[in-house]
């Protein structure tokens, strides 16, 4: 139900933005979720545990190219910068381990590699958070900073009853520490749909401002339904967007205009949507190498075009078959979904719309046929 709020409360700042005519502010909306800018520091010793994290976050095994390795490459006393392949402004920037000494100064380590600059702050650890990295903690809170969270990364050895132990143990150092509410988040690096990953992730979202939140969403791997799911509401959020933008430039009396500028915006947003849900060659190529799966058979469930590739004439396609077949149904839907005073320009509005939801849908279909078979669920 947060994941669905959260959607409508994108759709009804866009909205407003409608309302308001603040043209410029939905056109800068919609490009920060299509380009996906955020930046993530993940604090923490570099081991096996924290190079894994850092890879399956952006869809990776050890054994691809650009992938994090142990040991680091990065000197000690440097960062090291993460891109995601396929979101190239989605950044993981890995910070050097915090010193055990009892001379650390939280307050220099903060200065020093600039922790306050970025999205999102992970505190990482295989065994309890040191005193230090709680001091750290301290730190970033003291300076109005949320989004700040401590991440408990299991090992090969670990077992559930181990990790129990870990937690515990980790909760009890951060109560006598004077953090209040403790939380402790433990994720298993290589597979992230374990665990607490999903309520973390859940968490952060909530923590992060409204359009970061949507574009960290878009940038991760798909690795569970309820993904596909809020990724499908985040794009038909920005596919209401794409399409209020068509509706006022279809005003505009030039023939074509209008149906040029839609099959564009319409391309970016499915090819932003096909990679975002994992669908493309490259992705599939990687996950099934991460998971030791055949890769032809993840490619065979795909069903809709679009999944497979993001076609121009398969767009425009679309887009003409919704202008033929736009629903009464639909237009009511326009109705109340546009203000009053842009009702005059709905036509373009609802065949964008139509066109859109329906193949993020057919994309969503094939998205959760592949989920299942990475996670087991359709064996």
């Amino acid at each position: 139900m947060a994941d669905v709020l959260r959607s409508l409360n994108l759709l009804e700042t866009l909205k407003e933005s409608i309302e308001k005519n603040n043209i410029t502010d939905i056109r800068d909306a919609m490009e920060d979720m299509l380009i996906s800018r955020i930046n993530i520091a993940i604090i923490g010793d570099r081991n096996a545990e924290k190079a894994t994290f850092i890879n399956s976050l952006r869809g990776l095994s050890q054994e691809d190219e650009s992938a994090a390795r142990t040991p680091s490459s990065a000197a000690p006393e440097d960062l090291a910068v993460f891109p995601n392949p396929k979101h190239p402004d989605f950044r993981l920037w890995d910070l050097p381990s915090i010193s055990s000494n009892a001379s650390f100064e939280a307050e220099d380590y903060v200065e020093r590699f600039k922790v306050m600059r970025y999205n999102s702050i992970l505190i990482t650890f295989t065994e309890k958070p040191s005193v230090n990295s709680v001091a750290v903690w301290r730190e970033v809170r003291s300076l109005q900073k949320e989004t700040v969270y401590f991440i408990l990364l299991s090992s090969m050895k670990d077992t559930e009853k181990t990790l129990e132990a870990k937690k515990k143990t980790s909760l009890e150092v951060l109560k006598t520490e004077g953090v209040p509410l403790p939380k402790v988040f433990l994720v298993q690096p290589s597979a992230l749909e374990k665990l607490d990953f999903l309520k973390f992730l859940e968490v952060m979202r909530g923590d992060l401002p409204e359009i970061r939140s949507h574009a960290l969403l878009l940038a991760l791997p798909t690795i569970s339904n309820s993904l596909v799911t809020q990724k499908k509401d985040a794009f038909k959020a920005l596919v209401w967007a794409a399409a209020s933008l068509s509706g006022g430039v279809s005003a505009i009396p030039v023939p074509l205009v209008a149906s040029m500028v839609d099959a564009t915006v319409a391309i970016r947003i499915l090819n932003k949507a096909q990679i975002s849900l994992c669908l493309d060659d490259d992705s599939l190529q990687r996950l099934a190498r991460q998971r030791g799966l055949d890769p032809a058979r993840l490619k065979a469930l795909r069903t809709c075009a679009l999944s497979v590739e993001v076609s121009k004439s398969e767009v425009k396609r679309r887009l003409a078959e919704a202008e033929k077949d736009t629903s009464t149904a639909t237009t009511r839907l326009v109705d109340l979904a546009m203000p009053r005073h842009a009702r005059s320009v709905s036509r373009s509005f609802t065949v964008m719309l139509q066109a859109l939801n329906t193949a993020i849908d057919d994309m969503g279909s094939d998205a959760e046929k592949v989920v299942a078979m990475v996670t087991g669920e359709g064996q």
